[in-house]
């Protein structure tokens, strides 16, 4: 005798099974992506980094984000050569960091990206010499000193971005990365943005928004290249966090619920390490991405930064 629910379900038309077995693996597979979300981000352990090597080389490491990673990573046990342009606020920080880690030993590296950035990785392979780099953290990026239309920016300025956004993070990739073959071990950190990634467009930043996308295909290349020999490639992807570069070109004047400070965002960053080859670390930030994907359309994403772009600018669109 057929069980009467058995039953039912026969005598239902082949399109009604055909909805509802759709419908329940979307229903199955919405959930085990939240199920992974959360522990992705709440009860997921991080890595033990000094397993990739004893020192960490960190770039734009006097302020912000840099700043954080390199007081994060000396409290996970590693050893620091912070590259900076500022030769006392690199010192400021490593006088903070060896207050609370006085094992830790830091080495510093100090060029502007803006100038002779060959000159600049020649001091970084000088200093990396004999050390097991393991942990490369590129954070170093700049972008306009206020909102404009891609005609209005001075080739100085756009000069600039390409060369710290985009050729400062290749050469030093390049320059730490034959260690990490060798070692067969290693995690590049590369700080991408959301204004990339996130959103269709970033307009009245264009150039900043292109080099960031570069360094998130970098970083997914590289990652396929490299994840055979052991050394794990990651674009991290940050929205608004409350830095000096955030306050002035986005007006952020303190941290919020989605607008994390430097140290908030780098504990989070911290723990994805080693992990996806593209990550939002901060959880909060990853809401708002699901959130703009899944609800706004392109055309209204693009409206909106556009609306944000010209009321920063202060001006009319064209003179």
């Amino acid at each position: 005798m057929v069980p009467a629910c058995i039953n039912h379900l026969m005598t239902q038309p082949p399109w009604l099974l055909l909805v509802s077995s759709l419908g329940f693996l979307s229903l199955l597979t919405h959930t085990l992506s939240l199920l992974k979300w959360i522990f992705a981000k709440f009860l997921r352990p991080s890595k033990n980094l000094k397993h990739y090597g004893s020192w960490a080389l960190i770039t734009g490491a006097s302020d912000g984000i840099g700043k954080a990673f390199a007081h994060q990573l000396a409290l996970h046990g590693l050893n620091l050569i912070l590259v900076g342009r500022n030769p006392q606020k690199l010192e400021s920080v490593s006088t903070e960091i060896l207050a609370q880690s006085p094992i830790t030993k830091i080495k510093i590296v100090t060029f502007d990206f803006c100038g002779d950035i060959s000159k600049g990785v020649r001091l970084i392979e000088e200093a990396i010499e004999g050390l097991d780099v393991g942990v490369l953290i590129n954070n170093v990026g700049i972008t306009y000193p206020a909102a404009r239309f891609f005609h209005e920016v001075e080739e100085r300025v756009w000069m600039d971005i390409v060369r710290v956004n985009l050729e400062g993070t290749t050469r030093v990739t390049k320059a730490v990365m034959p260690g990490m073959i060798k070692r067969r071990s290693g995690a590049v950190v590369n700080v991408g943005s959301g204004a990339a990634i996130v959103v269709p467009s970033h307009p009245l930043y264009a150039i900043y928004a292109a080099t960031k996308a570069f360094v998130d295909q970098l970083s997914r290349s590289l990652h396929v290249e490299y994840k055979g020999c052991g050394i794990h490639v990651q674009c991290q992807v940050p929205l608004y966090v409350a830095t000096n570069m955030a306050s002035k070109a986005a007006l952020i004047e303190k941290s919020t619920l989605f607008i994390p400070s430097a140290n908030d965002y780098v504990q989070a960053a911290i723990c994805h390490i080693g992990y996806e080859p593209r990550c939002t670390p901060y959880w909060a930030h990853s809401i708002q991405w699901c959130l703009a994907r899944l609800l706004v359309p392109d055309d209204v994403l693009d409206a909106w930064r556009f609306y944000i772009g010209v009321n920063r600018r202060g001006k009319p669109k064209f003179e």
